[in-house]
């Protein structure tokens, strides 16, 4: 199957390009932002303590999380996958090249460095509001899967993070006019590979947002602080390290050994923290918040 003729660029409004991949990102924002509402709209899913934070709260916060995700995402890319580019900043030759690390247009952005962004945003968020780290951690992570069914659709249409090389009957060739025009070459190759953009909207984005749902609608387990967060990083980690058998590794970090891969790496300690906090929100018994003294002025 060859890959359709995409254009990353959804509109063009006269000198700036309304891409497919920003695009993404406001749509996973806004309906995250969205669900988050839903949520803390119902007491009975946090009984029996309150939700964590107020819907004026929260708009604050999705400021801080977009940050976070933006931030992280890019210096994320550049710690796992491109160190050099730090050191360009100091060695460029250019100052365009010095600049490369913030140059969000010309693409690489990391899932993991995202979420490192992200609790980075909850944390300080959590501390100066003097909220509830785990319970606000369990609200934002319950909406994450819908910014990465996006993410990865956009993936997608980009022709970028392709799969390895295989012969199964939906196999897709990464090479149309569009990208021959753009790169003078087909970085993928010629050859048919796994769509492992639409795995990863699958699996990462609407099966890991169903486990989730489950797990709040259903199960209640917003009422344990840490619980779904937990679900969330094992699910994902689960998810990601299985689809690295099928997504094709970065340059450069093709060769390492045991036939791991970055993706793969950092996705263990998520699994690991997962567990251990699935066993903690487990073990605790949900803690009702103290009422108030009627007696008291």
């Amino acid at each position: 199957m060859i890959f359709p003729e995409f254009d990353p660029v959804l509109i063009q409004l006269g000198p700036l390009p309304i891409r497919w991949y920003a695009l993404a990102y406001v749509a996973g924002i806004v309906l995250g932002w969205w669900y988050a509402g839903v949520l803390i709209k119902r007491n009975s899913l946090w009984a029996p303590k309150k939700p964590p934070i107020s819907t004026v709260q929260l708009d604050d916060l999705v400021l801080w999380i977009t940050l976070g995700i933006i931030l992280g995402g890019r210096f994320g890319y550049a710690l796992f996958y491109k160190p050099a580019m730090y050191l360009q900043l100091f060695t460029g030759d250019s100052w365009g090249e010095r600049l490369e690390l913030f140059q969000l247009w010309t693409g690489g952005m990391s899932f993991h460095g995202g979420l490192l962004g992200c609790t980075a945003a909850v944390l300080w968020f959590a501390w100066k509001n003097k909220l509830s780290t785990l319970s606000v951690g369990d609200m934002a992570l319950a909406t994450a899967p819908i910014g990465i069914f996006f993410g990865r659709m956009a993936n997608f249409i980009n022709g970028e993070l392709w799969g390895r090389e295989t012969t199964v009957p939906w196999a897709i060739r990464f090479c149309n006019e569009r990208i021959l025009s753009t790169y003078g070459i087909c970085p993928a190759g010629d050859v048919p590979r796994h769509p492992s953009q639409l795995y990863e909207a699958g699996l990462e984005g609407l099966l890991l947002f169903g486990l989730l749902s489950l797990a709040i609608w259903k199960f209640r387990l917003l009422a344990k602080p840490g619980y779904v967060t937990g679900l969330f990083l094992v699910g994902y980690g689960l998810s990601r390290i299985a689809l690295e058998n099928v997504r094709q590794p970065d340059v450069g970090l093709d060769n390492l050994p045991l036939g791991l891969t970055m993706g793969i790496l950092l996705s263990v300690p998520m699994i690991a923290i997962g567990g251990w906090l699935i066993w903690r929100a487990w073990k605790t018994a949900p803690v009702a918040e103290p009422e108030a003294d009627p007696t008291a002025t």
